[in-house]
């Protein structure tokens, strides 16, 4: 099945799923795993776990993470853009802070509000 992507894949994201795949290539080949194997403990078919070493941007994600999975590398997708590793996010948000923060009139400062 083919997916088709009505907008244009930008070339940076095109070479890292090229990469991640090559990545994955290795990671199996180091077990000496055949496709099909690969194939069989992530519940999917030898062509698909041809074209996620591809590349292949059609390729679903709960695959890659069945692949990670059975390689006992998981715990990198969780790590992706997870909070602090966001450092995008971080400083978006690091923007938008207060330059001081002011109690509301008539609210007695406390110990869980003053230094």
């Amino acid at each position: 099945m083919k997916v088709h992507v009505s907008t244009p894949i930008p070339l940076p994201v095109e070479r890292t799923l090229q990469r991640l795949g090559h990545n994955i290539a290795l990671a199996r080949r180091r077990r000496h795993w055949t496709q099909e194997m690969l194939a069989q403990r992530i519940g999917a078919s030898a062509r698909t776990v041809r074209r996620m070493e591809e590349g292949e941007p059609g390729i679903a994600l709960h695959i890659l993470a069945r692949a990670l999975h059975a390689f006992g590398e998981l715990q990198a997708l969780n790590q992706v853009l997870e909070g602090a590793q966001d450092m995008v996010g971080m400083m978006l948000m690091d923007e938008k802070l207060p330059k001081r923060v002011r109690l509301p009139k008539g609210t007695p400062a406390t110990p869980d509000t003053a230094i």
